[in-house]
């Protein structure tokens, strides 16, 4: 009897071992995920960052073609707090002017905060603005909000399905290694966009919790290809001192200034961000960021 009591035992547990080895790990962002509608990306400092960009919109600045990755791509990135089902949220999305004040009544009616609402580029056709946000309380609360402001918006809340992203050709990747060469460093592709993130030295706190570099504190660096030259755009995260220095540098490289502005409202060492557009040789272009990071204290 011993032993058939054993046997079945055995029988039983076997199969549900089994299914635990081979299931993924949670991930304790899954209610999120579900509310979304898809899964976001872990990131560094326990990060979960959810991605919308506007492959809907067709932006071109003096008809270069300006890709969702290279500037387009709206964002929130979420951090758990407290009891691990509470959390705070902060990312900025990708507007037209018509649909910026239905998203900012329904952010703020789920108790979002609105830190800012402004530009980051000029010239661009059609014009686009750029609305920045903070959420904190229950993590699945805060993504229905953000899900119900996006669908105030033409912003699409999931990739093409069966479309991959499109890869770079060996001579664009080569061109991405010298800039990035000349620059010392790795940065990631997001299709045919070379993206870096760049952390500023000092920890940044707001509301008395430090904000990771994941959490759009690091000073972003975009690049894609156009021909023979490259396009690069994104924006500078500095401190009061840092930013004619860094000004006089972008623009000695034929490298305009965009916008300056916070994206904030209660960071402590207070920050400026700095958006910027040039277009020109891969090498005029890195000498150009990388004269500009050199007047910033970057880990």
């Amino acid at each position: 009897m011993k032993r058939l009591l054993i046997a079945a035992t055995f029988t039983l547990l076997f199969p549900l071992a089994a299914a635990l080895a081979t299931s993924p790990p949670e991930s304790g962002w899954e209610s999120v995920d579900k509310a979304f509608g898809n899964p976001g990306k872990d990131q560094p400092g326990d990060v979960r960052r959810y991605g919308w960009p506007r492959t809907d919109l067709h932006v071109r600045i003096a008809g270069v073609p300006i890709e969702p990755a290279l500037a387009l791509g709206g964002w929130a990135a979420f951090k758990k707090t407290g009891n691990g089902q509470d959390a705070v949220t902060m990312g900025d999305l990708v507007l037209l002017g018509p649909e910026v004040n239905p998203v900012v009544r329904e952010l703020q009616a789920g108790g979002f905060e609105i830190l800012a609402i402004h530009n980051h580029l000029i010239d661009e056709m059609p014009r686009v603005v750029y609305l920045h946000f903070h959420g904190k309380g229950d993590a699945t609360a805060l993504a229905k909000t953000l899900k119900s402001a996006l669908q105030k918006t033409k912003t699409p809340l999931a990739p093409p399905a069966g479309k991959a992203p499109p890869k770079p050709t060996p001579a664009q990747e080569a061109v991405f290694q010298k800039i990035q060469d000349v620059l010392g460093r790795k940065g990631t592709m997001a299709g045919t966009v070379l993206q870096l993130g760049i952390p500023r030295a000092e920890p940044i706190q707001d509301g008395g919790m430090e904000v990771p570099p994941s959490m759009g504190m690091a000073n972003a660096i975009n690049f894609e290809t156009v021909e023979s030259r490259v396009a690069t755009t994104g924006d500078f995260v500095l401190i009061a001192d840092e930013v004619n220095s860094v000004i006089r540098e972008l623009q000695a490289h034929g490298i305009e200034v965009t916008a300056l502005h916070s994206h904030m409202l209660r960071e402590n060492p207070r920050l400026f961000f700095m958006h910027f557009w040039g277009v020109d040789t891969p090498e005029k272009i890195a000498e150009g960021i990388k004269a500009a990071l050199a007047k910033v204290a970057t880990k």
